[in-house]
């Protein structure tokens, strides 16, 4: 291997991007053009990956958490050998319908390992596929096979380390010592605004150094070899890793390197034909020199490793038959087990979901190995703590209950860190073999926005297990007191929002959950809720169900009563007060909106009949949204202010949430009804 293709290869990863970026006339060239040596030694060397099996378990996995500059991975990707993107995927960047989108997306490409682009999730997104692989390997490695030999490697910016949720979820790694990770640290010093010192002047590797990583420098991100001894270094140390590197934004471009106009605008075409002039490059756009393509082409390294990784699974499978075909199910073909659902308890007692959820957690623990989770501080509150199943936690580390601890522990401690929490849960869940479930107070949903925006995004299945859902909670008052969350969260694509009103329905949310390709989030109370009403078998599985009717049966009834979570106990009442009356009333249980909407047109109609226009729908939040449900001549019993504090019930009493007021909603119903 020659210095003269080295280099020649590292400048075919930067004319492709500033093709790809001038082309599109958008999109951010600098970043590519600066880590273009680290992006060549990662594909071409050091990382353990095969592009002609991208889904391939042990292989290493690479996350670009400065995802604006994207086509540093497409160039990367398609130059080692991947099938997509082809080189007209890669002409066609950040065009409608191409899977070259302006930041990378899992689900477009395989071979992009997560969603990046928000500043910080792919730092912490990493962390959690470094929190999945040790917990595989503690399972699984056995007689010295190394089956679960990946480590996670990354490039973040200024911008990553700037963000909070990087801070937490540095500090997480270090906590845990979790050594599988080594991140490049692209130094350029250079953000959108300008230099970076007009707002960030810290020593980051005094930072990473008191998080407990192993950290390092790199003078000159152009220099192979030194990159070459770092990562090397790096991987020999039982800490995680951040290697400072100095590099030059923009490389090579006479009039933009080195500054904030290289960074997301096309260098426009007279500084093009510059920048390639400097390279000594004279070819034409998008050109791929045939000795470059072959000096790259990862396949048939990768083809290598993968046999000799799977000569020691064949080993150890004839050693280990039970164990290779857990990780078969958990890790190769992401099944659940059979019968799992048959360890789901029956819960029909009067208690707080919360606890009823608890329940759940350890009913399945030892039938559903890869649940595995934790709360941000709250284990205790939030009920999310697998009974003597121990923490998770460094090599060595002890516990204080006295109980197992290492990376065999079934509980995660994620400290006060919601945000890093929830992003390390979408790493998790997109690594595999894990089925990731993280708590805290529903409130606190506004921490880990992002990252919950990015499961849905993603596609990532965790379960976000959401308490002290409403005004309920009491005596902690309006700050900790959800009111605009639940329908916030039921506008975000891709997720759903389940809040289960009993024991029952809390045991399906879970298992729906479970069963969901996607996120979920469970509302659960604090107070305790009696057993409300006969269910069908799966009662949250349809989004929503008749809970009673009073009418004769003959016809519909004269008033529907729509309720969720700890208020469809108001609706049952309500519905007692207004039979005696001789009104015909229905009661419908509305664990989920986004399943009942997706269910069929009649099924709907059987649940909610379109010719009755009295509807009253119940929930301790914000009423917005709730016209979908109830019409024009509906009425919403909601919260459109924000909580107080006091004893939970008094609270409750306080603002409205009473059957007498349901009672009222529902008689005004009626009488402005058309029927």
């Amino acid at each position: 291997m020659s210095a003269e293709t080295t280099q020649r290869s590292i400048d075919t990863i930067r004319t492709l991007a500033i093709d790809a970026v001038q082309r599109a006339n958008s999109g951010h060239p600098g970043m590519p053009m600066g880590c273009a040596p680290i992006a060549y030694l990662l594909f071409r060397e050091v990382m353990r990956h095969d592009p002609a099996d991208p889904e391939w378990p042990a292989r290493d996995r690479f996350v670009l958490s400065a995802g604006h500059g994207s086509m540093l991975l497409y160039a990367s990707l398609h130059l080692a050998g991947y099938e997509r993107p082809t080189l007209d995927d890669i002409k066609a960047f950040r065009q409608y319908g191409s899977v070259t989108a302006g930041h990378p997306e899992n689900f477009m490409i395989e071979g992009v390992e997560t969603t990046t682009g928000p500043l910080g999730q792919g730092f912490a997104n990493g962390v959690g596929m470094a929190i999945a692989a040790e917990r595989i390997a503690a399972e699984f490695d056995h007689g010295g096979h190394d089956l679960v030999p990946q480590r996670i490697f990354g490039i973040v910016s200024d911008g990553d380390l700037m963000e909070g949720v990087a801070s937490e979820a540095a500090s997480l790694a270090g906590h845990l010592r979790l050594g599988r990770i080594t991140y490049l640290y692209d130094d350029n010093r250079i953000s959108i605004d300008g230099s970076t010192d007009k707002a960030f002047s810290e020593d980051v590797r005094a930072r990473f150094d008191a998080y407990g990583w192993h950290t390092q420098r790199v003078e000159d991100g152009n220099d192979v070899e030194a990159l070459r001894a770092a990562i090397a270094a790096a991987d020999a140390d039982e800490r995680p890793s951040l290697i400072s590197v100095r590099t030059v934004i923009g490389f090579g471009s006479p009039g933009k390197a080195g500054t904030a106009g290289a960074h997301g605008s096309p260098l426009g075409d007279d500084e093009v034909a510059a920048t390639k002039e400097a390279y000594g490059w004279t070819h034409e756009p998008f050109h791929v020199p045939e000795d470059v393509r072959q000096h790259l082409d990862a396949r048939e390294r990768g083809a290598e490793q993968h046999a000799e990784w799977q000569r020691r699974y064949d080993t150890y499978a004839a050693e280990h038959p039970e164990l290779a075909a857990e990780f078969e199910r958990r890790v190769v073909r992401r099944e659940l087990p059979e019968g799992w659902t048959k360890a789901l308890p029956r819960l029909e007692g009067k208690d707080a979901t919360r606890k009823h959820s608890g329940a759940v957690i350890n009913a399945l623990a030892e039938q559903l190995p890869e649940l595995f989770g934790g709360a941000a501080d709250l284990a205790a509150s939030n009920n999310t703590d697998v009974k003597g199943g121990g923490d998770f936690s460094a090599p060595g580390a002890t516990s204080d209950s006295g109980e197992a601890a290492g990376r065999l522990g079934r509980n995660l401690r994620f400290g006060v860190r919601e945000h890093g929490m929830a992003s390390a849960a979408n790493g998790m869940a997109l690594h595999g073999g894990v089925l990731p479930y993280v708590a805290t107070f529903l409130i606190f949903t506004d921490y880990c926005r992002p990252a919950i925006r990015l499961s849905a995004l993603t596609g990532a299945r965790v379960v976000y297990v959401m308490t002290h859902d409403s005004i309920g909670l009491g005596e902690d008052g309006p700050t900790h007191q959800p009111v605009e969350h639940l329908m916030s969260l039921r506008a975000m694509p891709n997720l759903t929002v389940i809040r289960p009103a009993d024991g029952e329905e809390t045991v399906d949310a879970w298992r729906t959950a479970i069963e969901t390709e996607g996120p979920t989030v469970l509302a659960l109370t604090r107070q305790g809720l009696p057993p409300v009403g006969d269910k069908p078998d799966r009662p949250v599985a349809s989004g929503a169900y008749v809970v009673s009717d009073s009418g004769s049966g003959d016809g519909d009834p004269d008033v529907l009563l729509i309720g969720t979570g700890s208020e469809l106990q108001l609706c049952v009442a309500a519905a007692e007060r207004l039979t005696e009356d001789g009104v015909a009333v229905r009661v419908v249980s509305m664990p989920s909106v986004e399943r009942f909407l997706a269910q069929s047109p009649g099924y709907r109609e059987e649940v909610l009949p379109a010719a009755v226009t009295a509807r009253v729908a119940v929930e301790a939040g914000v009423s917005l949204g709730w016209e979908r449900f109830v019409g024009d001549q509906g009425v919403v019993v909601g919260l459109d202010r924000f909580g107080a504090s006091g004893p939970g019930d008094e609270v409750m009493v306080g603002l409205g949430f009473t059957p007498d007021r349901v009672v009222e909603a529902a008689r005004s119903a009626m009488a402005g009804s058309s029927r």
